[in-house]
């Protein structure tokens, strides 16, 4: 049986000590802060912290695909060593990546014929990626070659559960998620609302609430009820820049859920120029999306 690297991107917000103890390869990715260009990930001049405290001081974020130029790179690193590979990418549902890293496979493919390289759709975002990629690198160790472990990649991507709120809709807002009227009389009446990623990979508005601890509580209380131990016992909570309440999340979560193994993410930009400063969301194996 040949070996394979697994790739995913810096959607992912695993932290870079994260992937080397998993042995998962990460693709930088490009953002914009003001205007000026930075790039978020392995080799990169910002971090997630640095992204939300600028963004805090009332600078727009954005963000870019990943160029066919840095696949290439990036998966050519791996061929040239004799390695197959399997990449889990950003959900196609918020995202054309996948499609520009698919037309880079075929062509890799014509000079590496000997090689397998695969792709998989996460349908996931932000920490929820890393956390299916995760458990992926888990099945590798057990010892899954890469055509049964992009089959269970797929197989399980749906039963990672997203939950998750904002602080200030106007970012969600400048996204399209919502309209001006919901983001300005949601900021006045401090209504939070609650989403999560569906079957199809999109951000979804599933509540609202009133108050930024109950929005809190609503996402803890949507996980625990969806949480199915018995696939895995793991749980990540990643926060854009509000470390507080994430620890408050993680304490009540192991209140309800003892035997809960949590583990806290710092979100990275990619998501968070979306969302703003105050993200917070919590992933977990679940029943269903």
């Amino acid at each position: 049986m040949s070996d394979y690297q697994i790739i995913t991107d810096a959607t992912a917000d695993l932290s870079a000590e994260w992937a080397d103890r998993i042995g998962v390869a990460v693709i930088p990715m490009d953002v914009e802060l003001d205007g000026s260009p930075y790039l978020f990930g392995p080799g990169g001049d910002i971090t997630g912290s640095e992204f939300f405290t600028v963004m805090r001081q009332g600078k727009l974020g954005s963000t870019s695909q990943i160029s066919p130029a840095r696949y290439e790179a990036a998966f050519e690193r791996y061929l040239s060593q004799g390695l197959d590979i399997l990449y889990i990418c950003f959900s196609s549902g918020l995202s054309g990546t996948i499609q520009a890293a698919r037309i880079c496979m075929d062509e890799l493919r014509e000079r590496y014929p000997e090689r397998k390289l695969l792709c998989v759709d996460s349908l996931s975002a932000s920490a929820g990626e890393g956390f299916l990629v995760t458990g992926a690198a888990e099945q590798k160790q057990a010892g899954l070659d890469i055509e049964a472990l992009a089959a269970w990649v797929e197989a399980n991507r749906l039963h990672v559960c997203h939950w998750f709120t904002v602080e200030d809709l106007k970012f969600l807002h400048r996204g399209g998620r919502v309209s001006a009227a919901t983001a300005v009389v949601g900021s006045a009446l401090q209504i939070k609302p609650v989403m999560h990623c569906d079957k199809e990979g999109h951000l979804t508005n599933t509540g609202k609430v009133r108050g930024r601890k109950h929005s809190l509580l609503a996402l803890l209380d949507h996980a625990d009820q969806s949480w199915t131990p018995g696939r895995g016992r793991k749980v990540f909570i990643c926060h854009g820049d509000c470390l507080a309440d994430a620890q408050f999340m993680a304490q009540e979560f192991q209140r309800r859920r003892p035997e809960a193994e949590i583990t806290l993410f710092h979100m990275g930009p990619i998501i968070g120029a979306h969302c703003g400063p105050g993200v917070i969301a919590i992933f977990t194996w679940g029943t269903q999306r």
